[in-house]
């Protein structure tokens, strides 16, 4: 078992956002946070199953920042 990060954002349409830091083209989405949590973690699974990338190679989570430009 492994932990993953994901980042959660909510679109314009309502709709949350998951992507999985660490495993490019790994995301989903969802119209209630419990749902996105769970479809996060089938597309890891299925990400896991069909790419087998070397996780042993985990970056820190440190934070997240929002800059204005």
């Amino acid at each position: 078992m492994a932990n993953f990060n994901i980042i959660i954002e909510k679109d314009e349409d309502g709709y949350f956002i998951s992507e999985v830091v660490g495993l490019p083209g790994c995301h989903t989405q969802a119209k209630t946070m419990d749902k996105l949590i769970k479809r996060t973690k089938e597309a890891i699974a299925l990400y896991l199953e069909c790419e087998k990338p070397d996780i042993a190679i985990q970056s820190k989570f440190i934070g997240i920042q929002k800059i204005e430009v």
